[in-house]
This record gives C-alpha cells, sequence and structure tokens, in this order.
C-alpha cells in the first residue's frame, strides 16, 4: 500500500514537472525572486554605505524586514522544491527549516506593528522621538520580536517531544510542516499563535493610523508630514493582508485540490512567494531616499546603452 502510494505520488509529480503551466510558473517564480534579490542588493547597499540611515530607526527596522523575507523564501522555495521532487531528507533538518519558515511567518507582522508605532511616537511625540527611538532602542526591539516568534516554536518543539517516538528524529521524511503536527495540542497553538499575532498587529496599525491623522487634521503645520506617515501605515495594512494571504493557502488546498492538480504549486507563488516579494519592494521604492537611489541606478544604466547605440 505504502510503495503504490509512493508510485502514484511520483507519477502525479512527474506529469506536474511536465506541464507547460507549471513551467511557466516556475519561470515566473524564479523571476520575481530574482528581482526582489536585485532590488534586495541595491536596497542594502545603500543602507551600509549611508551612517544617517544606519542611525534611523525605522530603516533599521525596515531592512530587518528586508532580510527576513528574504530568508523566509529561500527557505520555504526550498522546502516546496524538495517535497515536489519527493526528496527524502532528515527530520532534523527539516524540523530546522520548519522552524525557520514559521519564525518568517511570524516576525514580518510583528515587525510592521513596531514600525507603524514608531511613525505614532514620530508624529505624535515628536520631541521625544530622538529619546524613545534610538539606533540601540531598535536593536532592542528586534530582540524582542525574536522572542515573539520563538516562544511558540518552543512550546511546539517541547510538545513535539512527548508526541512522538523515540527514534522519530532519526528517520528521513518528506518536508512538510504537516509531519510535525501530532497532536491536538500542537494545532491549537498553532491556531492560537497566528489569531493573536494577527489581531494585535491590525488592532496596532488600526490604532496608530488614527491617531497620526487626528494629528494630521488639528496640526497645519505638521499636517504634510503626519498625512505621509499615515499613508505609510496604509501601507503596512497592504504589507499585513500580502502576510495573510499565506493563511488561504492549506484552505483552498484543503476544499479544492481534487479539482486541479496543479493547485499546491499555484497557490505557492500566489499566496506564498508572490507576496513576500512585492511587499518590501513597494516600500523600499516608494521611500524618498531608496526610490532615488534606484532610479539612478536605472538612470546611469540607460546613460550607459546610449552611446552602444549612437556607435553602432
Amino acid at each position: 500500500m505504502v510503495n503504490s502510494t509512493v508510485i502514484t505520488t511520483a507519477t502525479k509529480a512527474a506529469f506536474l514537472h511536465s506541464d507547460p503551466l507549471y513551467l511557466v510558473l516556475l519561470s515566473l517564480l524564479l523571476i520575481c525572486f530574482c528581482i526582489f534579490i536585485v532590488f534586495m542588493v541595491i536596497i542594502l547597499s545603500v543602507y551600509f554605505t549611508s551612517s544617517h540611515m544606519q542611525d534611523e530607526p525605522r530603516y533599521i527596522l525596515f531592512i530587518h524586514m528586508l532580510i527576513n523575507d528574504a530568508v523566509y523564501l529561500i527557505v520555504v522555495i526550498s522546502v516546496f522544491f524538495v517535497s515536489a521532487y519527493l526528496i527524502y531528507s532528515p527530520v532534523p533538518v527539516c524540523y530546522i527549516l520548519v522552524i525557520m519558515s514559521s519564525l518568517g511567518l511570524a516576525v514580518t507582522p510583528v515587525n510592521l506593528a513596531v514600525m507603524c508605532l514608531e511613525r505614532y511616537i514620530a508624529i505624535c511625540f515628536p520631541l521625544r522621538h530622538a529619546l524613545i527611538c534610538t539606533r540601540q532602542k531598535s536593536f532592542w526591539a528586534i530582540a524582542v520580536i525574536w522572542m515573539i516568534g520563538l516562544t511558540p516554536n518552543f512550546t511546539d518543539f517541547i510538545i513535539l517531544c512527548f508526541s512522538v517516538e523515540q527514534d522519530f528524529f532519526s528517520v528521513y521524511c518528506l518536508c512538510a510542516k504537516s509531519v510535525f503536527i501530532r497532536s491536538q495540542a500542537q494545532s491549537t497553538l498553532w491556531s492560537l499563535t497566528y489569531a493573536l499575532t494577527f489581531s494585535l498587529v491590525g488592532l496596532i496599525i488600526v490604532f496608530t493610523y488614527i491617531k497620526i491623522m487626528l494629528v494630521a487634521v488639528k496640526l497645519d503645520s505638521g499636517k504634510a508630514s503626519a498625512s505621509k506617515a499615515g499613508r505609510t501605515v496604509i501601507l503596512h495594512v497592504l504589507q499585513l493582508l500580502l502576510c495573510l494571504t499565506a493563511f488561504s493557502y492549506p484552505l483552498t488546498e484543503a476544499y479544492l485540490r481534487k479539482y486541479l492538480y496543479m493547485l499546491p504549486f499555484i497557490n505557492f507563488f500566489f499566496f506564498i512567494c508572490l507576496p513576500r516579494c512585492i511587499s518590501p519592494l513597494i516600500y523600499g521604492v516608494r521611500d524618498e531616499v531608496f526610490g532615488r537611489c534606484i532610479k539612478r541606478l536605472v538612470l546611469c544604466e540607460r546613460l550607459r546603452t546610449i552611446p552602444n547605440v549612437a556607435a553602432a
């Protein structure tokens, strides 16, 4: 029974990998990821060559989010293709990858909430902003963000150790998070973790937006900067919604898989990878400093191609 299941799965996988639509989506995935990496390199080079930006809390938090999203994409793409091509991996290695993907999923929304709070302090308490939001405190905030992300993973590991056989971590498996959900307590833990995280982050974003816009209405002198901060918070709402699309992945796959054999890959591309690729890029291009540098690089590329065309 197990052998026939493996053969059937392998046959479906081989059929999927020869499908033209699969090849098109795979090409789009690789193109999006390459564009993301190029923009990330540009943004990181701008950040690390500017001492002023390295002291700004909002840029520190943004760079942290960008690096986290890059690691998250690398991990989930690796796990997806290892599973898609039926490559068995040691359980400890797989579990580390699953933890890294869970951390990447949890850290980004909390990071967005901290970025909104930083903008809230900058607009509503401008005289205290330099005292409250410092470079050192930004790194402390990042440490707290990671503690929040690690807590459910540590709890899950303890529950898992009491729920599995003694030789569980010495075998090989097809890498997926479902392999490590061995009890109802784990399912409840992750459901509560994601529900609380995204609910609290959503409330923080709504609260900061309302407060910032009230300042924009009351103070004519600070209206422009407050309105800009309000638009930034709205952008964080969009980024949070893009993060939430990841939770539609198991839902659509559970109910629609029998109708479309390519649904897992389509879900993975549109709901896991694409939102993470475009979310930090939107913020980076929209920012005045990063946007100016990106435009300058594009302009330099055009200027270099003009003489070649003329010479030809």
